[in-house]
């Protein structure tokens, strides 16, 4: 019997648009993000290369020690070149504008791929609600550096992401 042909062209099998859930800490879980300028200077980065379409910006928090964000990238970059931009640039900028010394940043990062709009609307939830959990506002639209605050311009949920299909028995016996 003959192996059959792999047909694995890079074209055919790489997702176009993709949306994560990232999450990364502060080296050392400091709480070097609690100060206004450095928490402005991380959203400023954000915004950068949002405006230079390295990624869709959906919402974001950033946390005294953390942050998490919900993007998507595109076909041609990989979710790690994706963080390094943010991780990169945000120590970068905090190294030259705040005085800050490496490291800035835990190593690695963790995200978790959006496939539907309910996880959508469930990570928007969480990243929205983190600020209140953690008791730094009362609600979410109080808390300064999160996307939950009125002003901050943000991208439209991914056309891709369907509603998840809801599995229903057709009977039981």
């Amino acid at each position: 019997m003959a192996i059959p042909v792999r047909r694995a062209d890079p074209a055919n099998i790489t997702a176009g648009l993709r949306t994560f859930f990232v999450t990364s800490s502060i080296a050392d879980k400091r709480n070097l993000l609690q100060s206004h300028r450095a928490a402005h200077l991380f959203i400023d980065v954000l915004y950068q290369y949002r405006s230079q379409r390295k990624y869709l910006l959906h919402h974001f928090v950033v946390m005294p020690d953390h942050f998490h964000v919900l993007i998507t990238i595109a076909q041609e970059i990989s979710i790690e070149r994706a963080v390094q931009f943010i991780k990169g640039g945000f120590a970068f900028r905090a190294g030259t504008e705040l005085g800050l010394r490496s490291p800035v940043w835990q190593r690695g990062f963790s995200e978790v791929r959006i496939h539907d709009a309910d996880a959508f609307a469930g990570v928007r939830e969480y990243i929205a609600q983190n600020p209140v959990k953690r008791r730094l506002s009362e609600t979410p639209t109080e808390y300064d550096y999160s996307s939950a605050r009125a002003g901050f311009e943000l991208d439209e949920i991914p056309q891709g992401l369907k509603p998840a299909r809801k599995w229903i028995p057709t009977g039981t016996s």
